[in-house]
């Protein structure tokens, strides 16, 4: 049997896609704002650095999750999208 994808839609730039291509950021009742877990309102954003500033700039994310994002929500997304970027190029010296 066929397993059906999930779609969700990014904040920034409203693409469709499977939501296993997105990073997950949730309103959590008890935590506050949190990344990749938990129930809640959830907001998703491309994993890269065009739709991350334009969720940060046009404040796409408060918006989508009704509440303040803090700036280290934001920083902690940008140290993962560095750290792809550092694997994607260490994958490829090794090639």
């Amino acid at each position: 049997m066929k397993q059906r994808s999930i779609l969700r839609r990014c904040v920034a730039c409203r693409k469709l896609r499977d939501r296993k291509h997105f990073w997950k950021i949730t309103k959590d009742f008890k935590e506050g704002v949190i990344l990749d877990i938990g129930t809640g309102r959830s907001a998703y954003l491309c994993q890269n650095s065009e739709c991350l500033d334009e969720a940060w700039r046009r404040k796409r994310l408060q918006k989508a999750l009704r509440c303040t994002v803090e700036l280290g929500i934001i920083d902690e997304l940008k140290h993962r999208l560095n750290q792809n970027i550092a694997s994607i190029s260490e994958a490829i010296q090794k090639n």
